[in-house]
């Protein structure tokens, strides 16, 4: 089978569920499929295909590259070809640079670049925070059975490491897993529609990504 020279390769696709890496990737480019936002102003995101030795799946994996350290503003790579309310999405990340973060983020229920719910570990915070952004602000969510205005959880989050983040929503309810653990658990109902999924980052952080999966559910 010729594999597709512009991007990913669609590695296992059964039924609702796909696995999507990067290795027929062409360095420099965004993958297909894919397009490029980012919510509140600041420096362009620059997201392509970079070469990884350590990639999951290698030799390419899809980076966030730009460097601009606007506090505020966090780039998007939406994946185009799936749109669901209920289901999962997990990916592989290494976060390489940063001063002012170096966070690695999974969206779903996306809309538009105002409007999605995001989950992110954070390797200079060591913790992971799960946010809805409504009408473009961004709110954190307090994890189920944590003190009121809890920010996330702790979480070891190595640098130049590649580790797991993994959401799985249903409904109202939204699980989190790092490297296979199940973190916490948020409760939200501002967005119960399907949406797109993908990935973000933060302001100078400068994230490889590789092994996308999602799974729609019924």
């Amino acid at each position: 089978m010729i594999r597709c020279l512009l991007l990913l390769s669609l590695v296992a696709a059964l039924g609702s569920a796909a696995e999507i890496d990067f290795r027929g990737g062409k360095p420099g480019m965004v993958p297909k499929d894919w397009a490029v936002a980012m919510t509140h102003e600041g420096g362009a995101p620059k997201w392509e295909i970079v070469e990884d030795a350590t990639a999951p799946s290698p030799p390419y994996v899809l980076a966030q590259t730009s460097t601009d350290k606007t506090s505020g503003r966090f780039p998007l790579a939406v994946y185009q070809k799936a749109n669901f309310a209920d289901g999962s999405v997990s990916v592989r990340f290494k976060p390489v640079a940063g001063e002012r973060d170096q966070a690695a983020g999974i969206v779903w229920r996306y809309r538009d670049p105002d409007n999605y719910y995001i989950v992110r570990a954070n390797a200079l915070e060591d913790n992971v925070v799960l946010y809805k952004v409504a009408g473009g602000k961004r709110i954190s969510l307090e994890p189920k059975g944590t003190p009121s205005k809890s920010y996330g959880v702790k979480q070891k989050t190595p640098k130049q490491t590649w580790s797991t983040l993994s959401v799985d929503f249903r409904g109202s309810t939204f699980e989190v897993f790092f490297d296979g653990v199940k973190i916490m658990e948020v409760i939200d109902t501002t967005f119960i529609t399907a949406g797109k999924v993908g990935l973000w980052t933060k302001a100078d952080s400068v994230t490889y990504f590789d092994d996308f999966r999602f799974e729609r559910r019924k």
